[in-house]
């Protein structure tokens, strides 16, 4: 006989099929009966799905409830947090999952008096090895979840110790029947016997055989589902039936039993589909969400959160409110169903649209930081406000985007740099200019938009003014040549045979890069192959050649036919042209290679991937994760797989940012922006660009036989038809790739993730256009200014350190520093980052471990923001 400890709750996706004012009004009767049923039955408690998100949205149309919320979780009958929305695990920055446990455990605590502190994620597709260590970064030593289990495979457990590759570790709880194992409702009631019987103890059996456990987790509840009514009376009702005891129990208190416990260890992934999906090819549906995902996190992170800190240095405050928000729209797109794209049409479009005020946040805060700076500068138009948002001094290449009176202008003191027409300004007639004296009218002079590409230095963490002058030498960019190759020192890239031959010190790589496509008869959750159909090769039929001082350029193009619907692809007609264009970039100076892939995506329901030959067999691939770096190696898929998973445990696996590859006598890291999705065979690696098709869930897919995914073929559900998942319009991806050592460190990969993707940040005051931002022409300068320097550098640190994030804390005058560790092995950073910083956690409670960061592990400094201004009144 086991002892059940039963945990009511919900579920509660805030979007899904319906959207997230579906869900309010939802809420709106749910949430109030919990309250009722609790406020009567003091025995009860209930589990509110770990995201504050919901409850503030509930509070936000019952403000009178406020109070009584705070009652009930303070006496541990209402649970709240540790999550603002339930993340997805394995497609956001880590530092998005760390944002997420932030804003969700501080508004717990701050509106409604404390948060469950349990890494609750009870319905998310599988989760990357370092979750543990993200969770003990917020304090966190435990998990409770659903998928991704395997007890033959894994750990013979569903209770067990989780070890991250920092060995760090959490107390792992798995539910592999779901959190709706033990669901009550009206017609378990009615017929309590059947389901005990068939139910309720057979889950119980299987738990407590798996791993000789005396003590079972049965979480009760289910996607919107309402508390259990009177829920002492229904235990005692299961314990006259079962052959087990039940408790009204919660999920911190069954933690706490298992503290006490000889638990089995596991180290690794949880992504096997045994008992449960979790949708491993779902990285690439719906790519425009991702793609935008990741776009506004490095915003956020590269550009908006470094630039608050040098403002508050140089005088300039913005609100912390306002990054929270910003941060909230972001972490709204985020849950497992939003970000995986597993969401109707109509949820695509909330999406999107958080997106578009995310970015808008995002674009306005910076906007209104370098216009300030500037103001204080008293910047002439033909200035340059560069900023490097890093830690470290940088030398390197920029992209700056300048209007000017002439076409033809040069930077002083820049040896290396480049500069192209971007767009041309015709005079304008009867323009209106307000004056001291009134309105004016005058003709406003042509002018011109250009690009600029500069090899500068900039100082760590600050900025420096440059100028530029008219140019009288002619400065174009060399014209484009029908060369079929480039090639700088031992390194080339040429068109052979319509296919892309790389070379580097002597070695060969024929067929290097190639694009190929292939049918998706599946749907939002998962790519599925067109039964016998094999994937075809785009090749490249066309090119040409450009230089300038900067960069070589190999322009390849192609076209083909292809099927423009699933249908016409199952009759064999091929009727639609499909274009693409693939762009080699070679750096001149750093040697590293970028790609760029452009298409108009005319198709309907196919996958498209890139594919790299390293033209040996392929043992393993390294990759970065949230947190880390992992190697990765196929297994060995079981002829019988249909027998024993839920869906086939294809080898197609997620990653973070790096995929490094060794070959032969060379090793080259790829880094690509924005996706999320490869596989590998012992031939080629894949990288999946998009998976596109027209239905939320579709039954019997070749991967995914059974039941359609998404409730469509449940009683009464209908199929739901996804025309924008078809993803038709441009699309352009960039893939960064190095040449690397044959045993590169993970530090050194660090650092080339950091420098692929480091961005370009400047402004330049605007008089001649000032819708160049929008904002600009709103932002009026201030009588009181502060007198600030024209080059700066706040802090800089040992170049050894990788940085994660930098910062504004909650307090002002404080900032964050996140150091992220690489190696296997511990570092102790004394001495390479400030005395006066203190260690904390990423809630900024004070922790003891000072200045050693462990491997494969993140450790958050806090300090002072240097001060370089002094105010004074505006000299009229």
């Amino acid at each position: 006989m086991a002892k059940a400890h039963i945990v009511n709750h919900t579920h509660w996706d805030r979007e899904w099929y319906f959207t997230v004012m579906d869900s309010q009004v939802l809420a709106d009767q749910v949430f109030t009966e919990i309250l009722d049923e609790l406020d009567t039955h003091a025995e009860a408690n209930f589990c509110l799905d770990g995201q504050t998100s919901i409850l503030n949205e509930y509070v936000a149309t019952h403000p009178e409830e406020l109070n009584r919320i705070k009652k009930l979780v303070k006496e541990n009958r209402l649970f709240v947090g540790p999550w603002y929305t339930q993340t997805d695990a394995l497609i956001p920055d880590a530092e998005s999952i760390l944002r997420n446990l932030t804003i969700g455990i501080t508004e717990a605590k701050e509106k409604y008096g404390k948060a469950m502190m349990v890494g609750y994620l009870p319905d998310t597709f599988g989760f990357n090895a370092q979750m543990p260590m993200l969770l003990n970064q917020a304090g966190i030593d435990s998990i409770v979840f659903w998928r991704g289990t395997n007890f033959d495979t894994q750990v013979v457990s569903p209770y067990f110790n989780w070890h991250s590759l920092s060995k760090d570790s959490v107390i792992a709880a798995n539910f592999p029947y779901g959190y709706f194992t033990g669901q009550i409702g009206i017609d378990a009631k009615e017929k309590m016997e059947s389901f005990v019987n068939d139910r309720y103890d057979p889950a119980i059996d299987f738990l407590k055989t798996h791993g000789e456990n005396d003590d079972i987790l049965m979480p009760s509840g289910i996607d919107q589902m309402n508390i259990v009514h009177n829920m002492a009376k229904t235990v005692g009702d299961i314990n006259v039936k079962s052959k087990h005891t039940t408790s009204i129990s919660s999920y911190q208190k069954f933690i706490d039993i298992l503290k006490t416990k000889d638990l089995p260890d596991y180290s690794g992934e949880l992504r096997l589909p045994t008992y449960a999906r979790v949708h491993r090819t779902i990285g690439s549906v719906r790519q425009s969400i991702k793609k935008q995902n990741f776009e506004i996190e490095q915003k956020i992170l590269k550009r908006v959160e470094p630039l608050m800190v040098i403002a508050e240095s140089v005088g300039i405050k913005i609100g912390k409110g306002m990054l929270n928000l910003l941060w909230k729209k972001v972490l709204e797109c985020q849950a497992h169903d939003s970000l995986g794209g597993s969401v109707s049409d109509n949820v695509a479009e909330d999406i999107n649209h958080r997106f578009k005020e995310a970015n808008e946040l995002a674009d306005g805060i910076e906007n209104f930081i370098k216009k300030k700076i500037a103001d204080f500068l008293n910047l002439n138009e033909d200035e340059i406000l560069l900023f490097n948002t890093d830690l470290h001094d940088f030398e390197g290449t920029k992209q700056v985007n300048v209007m000017s009176r002439c076409e033809n202008i040069k930077f002083r003191g820049i040896k290396h740099q480049v500069i192209n027409l971007e767009k041309y300004y015709p005079v304008r007639k009867h323009v209106l200019r307000m004056t001291e004296k009134g309105r004016e009218y005058f003709d406003e002079p042509k002018y011109f938009e250009l690009k600029c590409t500069l090899d500068v230095h900039i100082p760590a963490f600050g900025y420096k003014v440059l100028k530029f002058e008219k140019d009288n030498e002619n400065n174009e960019e060399v014209e484009a040549k029908s060369n079929h190759n480039i090639s700088v020192d031992k390194m080339k890239f040429e068109l052979v045979e319509n296919k892309v031959r790389f070379t580097n010190d002597g070695s060969v790589y024929d067929d290097f890069i190639a694009l190929v496509e292939a049918g998706n008869d599946g749907d939002t959750y998962d790519y599925s192959p067109m039964r016998e159909e094999i994937e075809k090769i785009l090749s490249f039929t066309d090119s040409r050649s450009s230089e300038d001082g900067l960069f070589k350029k190999l322009i390849l193009q192609g076209s083909t036919q292809l099927p423009q619907t699933l249908e016409k692809r199952i009759d064999g007609k091929k009727d639609t042209e499909f274009k693409y264009e693939l762009t080699i970039c070679i750096n001149k100076i750093s040697k590293n290679v970028f790609f760029k892939l452009n298409f108009n995506n005319n198709i309907d329901s196919h996958r498209l991937r890139l594919r790299i030959n390293p033209n040996s067999d392929i043992a393993n691939v390294k990759t970065g994760i949230q947190g880390g770096f992992v190697n990765v190696s196929n297994l060995e898929v079981d002829p019988e797989w249909e027998e024993k998973f839920d869906e086939k445990p294809v080898n197609i696996y997620n990653f973070d940012k790096l995929l490094n590859i060794k070959s032969r006598d060379c090793s080259f890291s790829l880094y690509p922006k924005g996706l999320k999705e490869f596989e590998f065979d012992k031939k080629y690696l894949y990288i999946t660009l998009l998976a596109t098709t027209g239905q939320l869930g579709k039954p019997n897919l070749a991967w995914r036989p059974g039941r359609a995914s998404g409730d469509t073929t449940n009683e009464g559900h209908i199929m739901m038809p996804t025309p924008l998942a078809q993803e038709h319009g441009e699309w352009s991806f960039e893939i960064g790739m190095t040449l690397d050592d044959l045993e590169e460190s993970n530090r050194v990969l660090a650092e080339n993730i950091n420098m692929i993707f480091d961005e370009s940040v400047s402004y330049q005051k605007q008089l001649l256009n000032l819708f160049t931002n929008r904002l600009d022409n709103k932002i009026w300068p201030t009588e009181l200014v502060s007198d600030i320097p024209r080059s700066i550098s706040i802090l800089k640190i040992a170049s050894e350190l990788i940085v994660s994030a930098v910062y504004p804390s909650k307090d002002d005058g404080q900032f964050l520093i996140r150091l992220f560790n690489p190696l296997s092995e511990s570092i102790d950073v004394a001495g390479k980052i400030p005395e006066s910083f203190v260690r904390t956690d990423i809630l900024e409670n004070e922790i003891l471990e000072n200045s050693i960061v462990r491997g494969s592990s993140y450790a958050t400094f806090k300090g002072n923001v240097p001060i370089n201004f002094k105010k004074k009144d505006l000299d009229l």
